[in-house]
């Protein structure tokens, strides 16, 4: 009978979402991006691919500092240059596009039109109740970049802490070295003063060209995020 109850009492309390979280997520998300553009952050952006026997067989390595005004103008400046030893796969426009804007993950209000958000339960991540909403694209138009997967919704503050999943559409082509794939991927957050920004993006996967597989691992890590004034100037650190 106590044991009856306790179960009972542990599925009473899981609450359902409101119905329009994707909203409340939407705004919340449009109050840390506004938060973000007072920081400066350092990219770093590896890239590597595996050959026979899950070898290393190459790896693309770029440093950035990022830094954005007060008005949402986005300036990056390349710490050093970029190295690039692989051999079989190629960075491309829709990468460089995607590290930019779908990896991070900021689903502000104007983006909501582009998507479908469906409710999957919750989850417990790092000791915050999430609920976790599938996402995926109302319609892909020639040209566009966007996301499907999934997010974990702080309940307490609608705060977007994690979110998993993979850029889309896919470019499938007979022609041979046409093909533009691209890896499944998880984004963590971590809190910064009182938003939770990305701290890191990682993908483990293989990617299935018609000329054969090419196992490859992304991670992109945000650090040393500083709040600046509107006349700071920062100058990148070559040795840091």
């Amino acid at each position: 009978m106590v044991w009856f109850l306790l179960l009972f009492a542990a599925g009473a309390s899981a609450a359902e979402p409101p119905s329009d979280i994707a909203r409340r997520m939407a705004v919340r998300e449009g109050a840390s991006e506004a938060d973000r553009a007072n920081y400066t952050y350092r990219q770093t952006v590896s890239v590597m691919e595996y050959g026979e026997r899950n070898r290393l067989g190459g790896e693309y390595r770029e440093v950035r500092e990022v830094i954005f005004s007060p008005q949402g103008e986005r300036t990056e400046q390349m710490v050093g240059r970029p190295t690039n030893t692989l051999r079989n796969l190629q960075m491309t426009e829709e990468d460089f596009a995607d590290v930019r804007n779908l990896q991070p993950m900021l689903l502000t209000e104007e983006k909501l039109r582009l998507y479908e958000f469906v409710p999957k339960g919750e989850e417990t991540v790092e000791g915050i109740v999430c609920w976790v909403l599938q996402v995926r694209p109302r319609q892909i138009l020639y040209g566009m970049r966007l996301f499907e997967g999934s997010v974990w919704v702080d309940q307490r503050d609608f705060s977007i802490i994690r979110s998993e999943g993979r850029a889309v559409p896919q470019i499938r082509s007979n022609r041979p070295g046409k093909e533009n794939l691209f890896p499944s991927f998880t984004t963590v957050r971590a809190k910064v003063g009182g938003y939770w920004f990305p701290s890191v993006t990682q993908g483990d996967d293989t990617l299935a060209f018609s000329t054969g597989p090419v196992r490859m691992r992304l991670t992109i890590r945000y650090r040393d995020y500083k709040r600046f004034a509107a006349e700071s100037k920062v100058t990148p650190d070559a040795d840091k």
